[in-house]
């Protein structure tokens, strides 16, 4: 077997045996849990590396090892590992940002009485997640998409004995299975019209099959749209996003290896793998497009009133998951992946600031903060290179992967989705720079809060530090001279998607950027326009922004009104109509058995009357129905 695909195969193994072994020996010694998920998971980050150094040649060659499972008639289900430039870049994401992450970890858990069983769980997130980056067939990938629902499932709800943390883990699970019933459907159309479920044979299949017509447009439309809302659930997409922001219950680690590299990557990651099935069909394209544009505005608008500093983040990874659905639906792969790949530093950096920040204060809401730079100085500045990232200002990461974002989009020549990007992008701005300014700037509004803030050890901070300088450059591989490298990267050329730089554009992204920055400033640190002033201003919208405009509220309604009301009436049908046939039945027997058993009654001569009047009735029945069989009692004819 080929070295990198030996290399690739140990990558998802290592947090694997981590994990048997934390949950088998290392239990009871929470440091030993802790070194072995870091020692297995920095394992992995080398070995990433390793398999990377073969995607950096100019033309860099596929690795695929597939081994036979099973048949079912003639398709064929194998099991096997791809490594390609896709593969490469993601294994790189999810082991850097999984092993900083259990660094963190270590000072942000210190003295949780389930200390082990929080490393045992990330390792077995991390192995899921890898194995679906690895996987070279839909069958694997929908195994492993699984397990990471599992994995979250286990994760969010950690603290199972907080009720909100219980109930926001089964919420994560239940809302992701309605995505994932469409996301196998679609896995099982594809892969009995195409005979495999192999990445690159059904990319092949799809392109002649489609081409001949050998099979229905609306049927390859409808099976793509259904692996989108596989996707969709996994990645918070409209309308499955209300489980994303419950998942803050669980620990900031577990947050921002969720939002950043994990489960919420997972939806781009596949629709991305998938692509060249996806580009097929415009109709599914437009879908994934304009419910990624409504994705992000929608979000965008709940994050302007949040006051819980995890929901704000939570609802900033919803509109960015949904600037990336955007790119990838209007067309633009490397926009897409490229977007992902910075997005997923700088919000881990994001998360793990505010993890930090709770760690010292003791709450969520930003209202109860302020002034905390002088206690935090290294989370306040390293919070602030990534508030400057995801608001898309040069030279930092998110200002490339932003840009070719809406520069793909005004090469589309759909200017309403490059206008609702773009004021999105003002609204992104906004958002971040006041929960920045909330956190950090101006006068402590809590002094007891403010008391007890420290800043974090070195074990939180130093993997701050690294990730703010990753926020930084991340982007820069879509430097002018550069930007058609990362789309030959992630694509070996055949068709990277990649959007030349755009002067215009950027000049353009950035004014609206420091437009959303600078109109927090005058609101939450000048205070020349009052934050009341501007609520009161509002009035119903506030209300609608700051209750999600109550799209939960919606869905528990239609529960009761229709789901309930249908329950109820399945209820009655069981009880009465269902149980009703089964007891009358018994009522029957049972009559008939107290009947019948009148006749029991031990004399002789009654049996024989018995016995001759059914010789009677059976003379007759053959007399009306079978008169040849009398000349077995001697009749004549």
């Amino acid at each position: 077997m080929n070295q990198y695909l030996t290399a690739g195969l140990l990558i998802p193994v290592l947090p694997l045996a981590a994990f048997v072994i934390i949950s088998a020996f290392a239990g009871r010694y929470k440091m030993a849990s802790a070194l072995t998920a870091i020692t297995a998971m920095a394992g992995s980050f080398l070995l990433a590396l390793y398999v990377l150094s073969s995607q950096l040649a100019p033309h860099p060659a596929a690795y695929e090892l597939s081994l036979p499972w099973m048949h079912i008639g003639d398709v064929r289900m194998d099991i096997g590992i791809l490594i390609n430039p896709l593969t490469s870049i993601m294994l790189i994401v999810v082991t850097s940002i999984s092993l900083l992450v259990l660094i963190y970890s270590v000072g942000y858990m210190k003295g949780d009485e389930s200390f082990s069983r929080f490393f045992g769980f990330i390792s077995l997130f991390s192995f899921s997640m890898l194995g679906i980056v690895i996987s070279n067939n839909l069958i694997q990938l929908y195994i492993f998409w699984e397990l990471v629902g599992l994995s979250s499932y286990l994760l969010i709800g950690f603290w199972y004995q907080k009720p909100e943390a219980s109930a926001a883990a089964k919420k994560a699970f239940v809302v992701t299975r309605f995505g994932d019933l469409g996301f196998l459907a679609g896995i099982l159309i594809l892969g009995f019209n195409a005979g495999t479920f192999n990445f690159l044979e059904m990319e092949a299949w799809a392109r002649t099959a489609v081409s001949v017509g050998a099979i229905s447009a609306v049927l390859f439309t409808a099976a793509v749209i259904c692996l989108f809302s596989g996707a969709a659930g996994k990645s918070g997409q409209f309308p499955f996003h209300v489980w994303l922001p419950d998942a803050m219950e669980g620990p900031t680690p577990v947050s921002a290896l969720i939002h950043a590299a994990t489960m919420v990557a997972a939806g781009v990651f596949m629709v991305a793998r998938l692509f060249g099935i996806f580009s097929l069909s415009p109709e599914a394209m437009m879908v994934i497009a304009y419910i990624g544009c409504f994705t992000a505005l929608l979000a965008a608008l709940i994050a302007l009133t949040q006051e819980d500093i995890k929901r704000v983040l939570a609802y900033s990874t919803l509109s960015q998951l949904g600037f990336m659905m955007l790119a990838l639906g209007a067309g633009g792969y490397t926009a897409g992946m490229f977007h992902l790949f910075t997005h997923a530093f700088f919000k881990a950096l994001l998360f793990l600031g505010a993890g930090s920040v709770i760690h010292a204060v003791h709450t969520n809401n930003i209202w109860n903060m302020g002034g905390l730079h002088k206690k935090m100085p290294v989370t306040s500045i390293t919070f602030l290179v990534a508030a400057l990232a995801i608001s898309g200002i040069f030279p930092l990461a998110g200002f490339w992967s932003k840009d070719e974002i809406l520069t793909v989009l005004l090469d589309s020549g759909n200017k309403p989705l490059y206008y609702t990007a773009s004021f999105t992008a003002f609204l992104t701005a906004f958002y971040m720079f006041r929960l920045y300014l909330l956190t950090f700037a101006g006068k402590p509004r809590d002094e007891r809060a403010y008391a007890h803030a420290h800043e974090s050890p070195a074990v939180m901070t130093v993997p701050l530090i690294i990730l703010a300088v990753l926020s930084v450059s991340a982007g820069w591989v879509a430097i002018p001279g550069m930007e058609k490298n990362i789309g030959t990267f992630l694509y070996f050329g055949e068709h990277p998607h990649g959007a030349p730089f755009n002067m215009g554009v950027a000049v353009k992204s950035s004014v609206i950027a420091l437009s959303g920055i600078g109109l927090a400033l005058i609101m939450y640190l000048f205070g020349v326009l009052k934050p009341d002033a501007v609520r009161k201003a509002a009035g119903p919208l506030y209300g609608l922004s700051k209750n999600k405009f109550y799209i939960d509220e919606i869905y528990l309604f239609v529960i009761k009104a229709v789901f309930l009301r249908l329950a109820e009436i399945i209820k009655w049908f069981d009880r009465h109509v269902v149980d009703g046939a089964v007891n009358l039945s018994a009522f029957i027997t049972r009559w008939l058995g107290v009947k019948l058993r009148l006749s029991i009654t031990g004399r002789v001569q009654d049996y024989a009357l018995f016995i001759f009047c059914g010789v009677i009735v059976v003379i007759a029945a053959f007399a009306v129905y079978d008169p040849e069989a009398l000349k077995m009692f001697g009749g004549r004819q």
